[in-house]
């Protein structure tokens, strides 16, 4: 049972777990007793370890290509690398980090990511949740278009500054990258979603499966 494989997979979703509870209980914590004020410092206050979060997530398309972890590479990559990118582009645009589309995002993605790995631990224990499977699946996928939705906002929000940033000598044309960014950022919201439904249905007819062998 404790093999290296299941200490390392187990820690792995731990650390995640504590990292995005630390980050929602910081940014609720901040905004119930500076109000409005900590809208604006969300990013400086919990973008550290946001950004640590997101980057070892990349890890997960290794596990999944491993086989530690059962799950569909496609859409985990897809959200793998929407997140990292638009981090990226918060991170290099100073300005845009007090804006309070930055804050909306950074909860979308806590709460995304709290509804999957408490749900991954007890898998991992080999004790999953039917209950907490359904919930995941039945909340994440509206909210997951939500926070896509929120990062086409962001990228609009951003495209004035990343002009403005940009080199003379290689333009950029802001409603031309948007042409290009949303439909693709549409089309993998919607094989994302396409994939997550197949998923949630082949982990709850497994779940069901076992519970009627007992």
């Amino acid at each position: 049972m404790f093999s290296f494989r299941f200490v390392y997979i187990f820690s792995y979703n731990l650390f995640q777990f504590c990292g995005h509870t630390w980050i929602l209980s910081n940014t609720i914590a901040r905004f119930l007793t500076f109000g409005k004020d900590a809208i604006a410092d969300t990013f400086h206050s919990v973008g550290f370890v946001m950004s640590l979060c997101q980057l070892l997530s990349i890890l997960e398309l290794f596990h999944i290509a491993d086989g530690i972890e059962k799950a569909r590479l496609l859409p985990r990559f897809i959200q793998v690398t929407e997140k990292n990118l638009l981090l990226i582009l918060v991170i290099m645009l100073e300005e845009i980090q007090s804006e309070p589309v930055v804050c909306v995002q950074f909860l979308l993605w806590n709460i995304l990511d709290l509804l999957r790995y408490p749900h991954e631990l007890l898998r991992v224990m080999g004790t999953p949740s039917v209950t907490m499977l359904r919930t995941r699946y039945t909340l994440w996928i509206p909210l997951y278009v939500l926070s896509v939705a929120t990062e086409g906002v962001t990228l609009y929000q951003a495209l004035p500054l990343l002009e403005a940033a940009g080199p003379n000598s290689i333009p950029i044309h802001p409603p031309f990258i948007l042409l290009f960014y949303l439909p693709v950022l549409v089309l993998g919201a919607t094989v994302t979603v396409w994939q997550l439904l197949k998923e949630r249905q082949r982990h709850l007819d497994k779940l069901n499966n076992k519970i009627k062998r007992r």
